[in-house]
């Protein structure tokens, strides 16, 4: 008998441990252990590829090679952080960990950046030659094939949740649609993620300043320069470190590095907090590195600021921010600039009440990435040159990226009004090959082009892309006469729409209650 129940004992515990290495969460297609196995050979070809690049971080003679080669080391270390998330959800699917809870959503976001960051590393070697953008090549088109097979692992919930029966809809400039304010009775009993104190909920739309540091240009702060706040941040802090930055224009480059975590920053004003730069293509940067401000740690929050590129059109590339930063907040913010103004680079990201200025391809990049209540105005540039809008960078249809651009006033700066007739603008073009842009309910003037959308070279991408347009209004918003694509589609039914909105395409109700700033989460209707 008791040679049987130690057999006994002996099966249960083989079953358990061959159930445990076999494990299938409901998120995924093959089981976890498998899953994990894949993203560890990943990472390892991630560090041998860093090796061989690290040969190169020294390379004189080609200042551009050697800032493609800088961007390449810091996209992979990204990437492999990001691989690090989602092995350890895969490993922990009950836990918050790194993002919001919805395992399946961050899992998939981290992936798709992960894939998107092999992209912008050969891009950064645009206009050089020779052996190294050779070798980086063959390295980066095998991990984004190792990536690429990964992605359709994952699923996420994609059943739109149902839809109540709407309410009479607001037309017209003179009739903004509803608002849903998120700073109901509801929101204050709702849990916070871990990475949030409850103090620093309604943060963002207090009158008062309250911060951990302060930069003044008169030194009347703490620090002259934003760069040496930053240092004073903890590494990958749960709490957040709060930034006061008073009136000033600020002549500097700032970086936000990957292990700083949840930085608040917050301004003096639109316009009254600047911080400027001048980085460009012309001159030898990549686009990549010519950002006036760039952060890539996760839950960065910026209230008051305006961030601004003045390299000026003939420059070309010139970016005035660019974020990396899941579960990012840009409140009452401006970006401006001419030529890719606002680099939306990866992750879930949120801009409400900001303005948004630019000429060509002024809001790109393969973010998640919803804009309510903004103020996005084309400017003049070159002569003859379009101005579009959108450049969105989905190059991968299992990626979840893609830009929901929502309730807000689309139209043409002071300086471009006389030029109308001349200079053709237009909501966005594909620059790659499942491009996807969505304008909900937005008051749309007539800079907007009656085709409204403008092709990226021929016919690429016009049968893959995704471009939508549900509700619009304003001079600008015919559809009479837009474009015919077949990735082109008038959505006429909320239902459409509602896969766009902030509680579907960027989980907004998982996070945004926690930063305090206003929102719509569904369509306003």
């Amino acid at each position: 008998m008791s040679w049987w129940k130690g057999f006994l004992i002996f099966l249960m515990l083989s079953l358990c441990v061959s159930s445990e290495d076999s494990m299938q969460y409901e998120y995924l297609k093959v089981p976890a252990s498998e899953f994990v196995s894949s993203i560890n050979l990943i990472v390892e070809v991630i560090r041998q590829v860093s090796s061989i690049l690290s040969q190169f971080a020294n390379f004189s003679g080609d200042r551009r090679l050697q800032i493609a080669v800088s961007d390449c080391q810091d996209l992979l270390d990204f990437s492999s952080e990001e691989l690090s998330w989602s092995a350890s959800a895969s490993e922990n699917p009950n836990g918050k960990g790194n993002g919001t809870g919805n395992v399946g959503s961050d899992t998939k976001t981290w992936l798709s950046a992960a894939l998107s960051n092999q992209e912008t590393c050969m891009e950064g070697f645009e206009g050089t030659s020779g052996l190294v953008k050779s070798l980086v090549a063959g390295s980066m088109d095998q991990l984004y094939s190792m990536l690429r097979e990964l992605l359709p692992l994952v699923q996420t919930d994609q059943k739109p949740k149902p839809i109540s029966k709407p309410s009479p809809v607001a037309k017209g400039p003179r009739a903004p649609p509803g608002r849903t304010l998120r700073n109901t009775d509801e929101d204050e009993n709702r849990p916070f993620p871990e990475w949030i104190r409850s103090e620093d909920r309604k943060l963002l739309e207090t009158n008062g300043v309250s911060y951990d540091v302060s930069v003044a240009l008169d030194g009347t702060g703490n620090f002259t320069t934003i760069m040496d706040a930053i240092k004073e941040a903890p590494d990958y802090s749960s709490k957040r470190f709060v930034i006061y930055i008073k009136k000033g224009l600020y002549l500097e480059n700032v970086e936000i590095k990957k292990k700083k975590w949840n930085l608040v920053m917050l301004g003096d004003g639109m316009d009254v907090t600047v911080i400027s730069g001048n980085r460009n293509f012309v001159d030898g940067w990549t686009t990549f590195r010519s950002a006036t401000f760039a952060v890539s740690g996760r839950g960065f929050l910026a209230r008051d600021i305006t961030f601004e590129n003045t390299a000026g059109p003939e420059k070309h590339q010139a970016v005035a921010l660019r974020s990396d930063s899941d579960l990012s907040v840009f409140y009452r913010c401006a970006m401006r600039g001419y030529q890719d103004t606002l680099y939306t680079h990866t992750m879930r990201q949120f801009y409400r009440d900001c303005t948004i200025t630019g000429t060509v391809d002024f809001i790109f990049g393969d973010g998640t990435v919803v804009f309510q209540n903004c103020q996005i105005l084309a400017r003049k540039g070159l002569p003859n040159q379009k101005n579009t809008i959108t450049a969105q960078g989905r190059k991968d249809a299992n990626q979840p990226s893609g830009f929901s651009i929502q309730f807000s006033n689309i139209s043409a700066d002071a300086e471009l009004v006389p030029y109308l007739n001349t200079t053709n603008t237009y909501l966005g073009r594909p620059w790659k090959q499942f491009s996807r842009t969505i304008f909900i309910r937005n008051n749309m003037s007539d800079v907007v082009r009656p085709e409204g959308w403008l092709e990226w070279n021929a016919e690429f991408a016009l049968d893959t892309l995704f471009y939508g347009e549900f509700l619009n209004y304003g001079p600008g918003s015919g559809l009479g006469s837009r474009v015919k694509w077949p990735g082109y589609h008038v959505l006429n039914e909320s239902g459409q729409a509602y896969n766009f909105t902030v509680s579907e395409f960027i989980k907004g109700n998982l996070w945004l209650p926690s930063t305090g700033v206003t929102f719509t989460d569904g369509l306003g209707i």
